[in-house]
């Protein structure tokens, strides 16, 4: 299903991580520093991802991780590090469980927020937590 705009979201038959995945999209068509559709689209898409893991808990980590990471991202081109804090690290924490590609790309935006309120020795620990993580072995 291809994405026209954000009420494509709303359609009969959408389900809710594909409707997530939506915003996600249309959010980060809209990304320019300025754009305030962008922010409203993923603060959708985290209270959207916050409830369809309320209902099934632990199922949908990975897309509420991915969905803080967009607002946190946003807010960092909005100059607006301290809002993204907050959503860097609850990514940061969700993604421990499962580790791998996801951890590292929350710990990599967590350094990131971290380098943007000039917490320079955090940054660095964040970035050299991920540098750790090893990927997954090839057969």
């Amino acid at each position: 299903m291809s994405r026209n705009g954000p009420d494509d979201t709303t359609r009969s038959g959408t389900s809710d991580v594909e409707a997530i995945e939506g915003l996600l999209a249309y959010a980060q068509t809209r990304s320019s520093r300025w754009s305030g559709a962008a922010l409203k689209r993923v603060g959708e898409a985290v209270a959207r991802s916050r409830a369809l893991d309320a209902r099934a808990p632990g199922t949908h980590t990975t897309l509420l991780a991915r969905s803080l990471l967009a607002k946190a991202k946003l807010l960092l081109k909005r100059d607006r590090a301290a809002e993204a804090l907050p959503l860097a690290q609850e990514a940061v924490a969700l993604t421990r469980l499962t580790g791998g590609a996801p951890l590292v790309a929350a710990l990599y935006c967590l350094a990131t927020t971290l380098e943007s309120l000039h917490r320079y020795s955090e940054a660095a620990a964040a970035i050299a937590e991920a540098d750790q993580i090893l990927p997954p072995h090839e057969p």
